[in-house]
């Protein structure tokens, strides 16, 4: 049981040495790359539901009514 102990602490302290020892703009490029939240955990279900709700009649604008 010991050894899984240590092991994660190596694992640990192998992670944040590779946070601390990268440059701020390359962490913050990781950052910017990924995907929003919703599309990670729940794939593309929150994608196609705001596309469905966009196209209720409730959320037209005026300018769209008048065609």
């Amino acid at each position: 049981m010991m050894a899984k102990g240590d092991e994660l602490v190596k694992y640990i302290t192998e992670r944040f040495v590779d946070y601390v020892e990268t440059p701020r703009d390359v962490r913050r490029e990781r950052a910017r790359e990924r995907e929003p939240w919703a599309n990670r955990w729940f794939g593309m279900i929150p994608f196609s539901i705001s596309l469905w709700m966009e196209r209720m009649p409730w959320k037209r604008s005026k300018k769209e009514k008048q065609r």
